[in-house]
């Protein structure tokens, strides 16, 4: 399985729908101290279904939810989504005649986490299940 796409919407500093493609060969993400490098990083191990809020460089799972700043209001929600593709047919056996696949996790403020496998709602389990190979 190769990674193709990375959105983020509302998680930690990417207020905005965000978007990187990412391509054969070399992919990097350059950019000064503070600019949201490592919460890219976060957001793929956070979507693969990461438990733990300290892990993530929070007290807890809400605050991976954009907080806010002086010029823009805080969301109620964060989502990541992960576009796999499966030419080779690998992964979980229900999946391996799927060639486009997408997994999704979205938080809500007071709700939790929710799971989704191309669009259909899964187990975090079933998300973490899904990278554990």
């Amino acid at each position: 399985m190769i990674f193709k796409k990375l959105e983020l919407i509302g998680f930690k500093s990417f207020f905005d729908k965000t978007t990187f493609f990412i391509q054969d060969g070399l992919t990097g993400i350059v950019g000064p101290n503070g600019c949201g490098k490592s919460n890219i990083v976060e957001s793929l191990r956070w979507c693969m279904g990461e438990t733990s809020a300290k892990s993530m460089r929070g007290s807890g799972m809400e605050d991976v939810i954009f907080s806010g700043t002086s010029n823009k209001a805080s969301k109620n929600i964060a989502e990541v989504s992960i576009d796999v593709e499966n030419k080779n047919n690998e992964g979980p056996v229900q999946y391996r005649e799927i060639n486009q696949i997408n997994i999704r996790r979205k938080i809500e403020k007071d709700k939790g986490s929710k799971f989704y496998i191309n669009d259909k709602e899964v187990r975090a389990r079933d998300a973490q299940m899904f990278f554990a190979d």
